[in-house]
């Protein structure tokens, strides 16, 4: 007799982490390799790869990728909180708090089990927010690298050794994040899944989830759904979701197709002073 499967991510959300996988696997090796370009290793990736050009272009290609895959992400929660009325189960709270504290007494073996966690359990909270910080931090850093001549014109120039400095270092946190947090704890302690194929197994659901499982076994009722009010909700919600999905695509093509090398000066009247 087969086992119960329980229906967890939605086939837009495992889009979204394919995109993922590709932009952020993407972006560690290229920008890994210009890192330690001055290694026997890096040197032989860059040509591995087709040369120092092709590498930046793949970078560069990556980057934007995961900002519009973020952009999409964000748009989605917005729809599911604003106009479906879903609770934001990935918010941190008090009980993320208790179930660490319980989950480090457990390790110690100080107490006989792991704390009976939710939806999602406070290493994937803790996870998500990481990735959305470092996701955003990543993008402002990468910008300012992408366009040093013309951030200089706005900003003092000490911005861009220092951006460098903060991109690579998250880089190198964010790469040995994934390898090891997220690697152990979703490939190798449990092989998870769920983001694949979207569903769970009762098994897998009372190891990892057995107070969200205990809610489904019971049964308990949704919550009932005013699909008027939906409907009202997203006239107002969809409109502004072009606007937002717009100023993106229009930001993102003036910054890609703005001056390389220098914003046009403006002309004056005043003769330059000779040196």
């Amino acid at each position: 007799m087969s086992e119960r499967v329980f229906a967890r991510f939605e086939a837009g959300q495992r889009v979204q982490h394919a995109l993922l996988i590709a932009a952020f696997t993407t972006l560690a090796l290229t920008g890994l390799t210009q890192t330690f370009s001055g290694t026997r290793m890096g040197e032989w990736l860059i040509g591995a790869l087709g040369g120092i050009e092709r590498v930046r272009i793949g970078h560069r290609t990556a980057a934007v990728l995961l900002m519009c895959t973020g952009v999409w992400h964000l748009l989605a929660a917005a729809h599911h909180f604003f106009v479906l009325r879903r609770p934001l189960a990935i918010l941190l709270g008090a009980s993320d708090l208790r179930d660490f504290w319980q989950t480090l007494r457990y390790d110690l073996g100080l107490v006989p089990a792991r704390p009976r966690m939710g939806r999602y359990t406070f290493e994937e909270k803790v996870e998500y927010w990481a990735l959305l910080w470092g996701t955003a931090l990543m993008a402002v850093t990468g910008f300012l690298l992408w366009k040093p001549i013309v951030v200089t014109h706005l900003l003092p120039g000490q911005w861009i050794p220092a951006a460098l400095v903060v991109h690579r270092g998250e880089a190198v946190l964010a790469v040995l994040s994934v390898l090891v947090w997220h690697g152990y704890g979703v490939h190798l302690r449990h092989f998870n899944r769920s983001m694949f194929t979207g569903t769970m197994t009762e098994t897998e659901m009372r190891h990892e989830h057995p107070r969200e499982l205990d809610g489904l076994l019971a049964g308990s009722p949704a919550p009932p759904r005013d699909e008027n009010a939906e409907r009202r909700r997203g006239r107002l919600f969809w409109p502004l979701c072009v606007v937002v999905t717009l100023a993106v695509a229009i930001g993102l093509f003036w910054f890609l197709t703005m001056n390389h090398t220098a914003l046009p000066m403006k002309s004056t009247s005043v003769p330059a002073a000779s040196s």
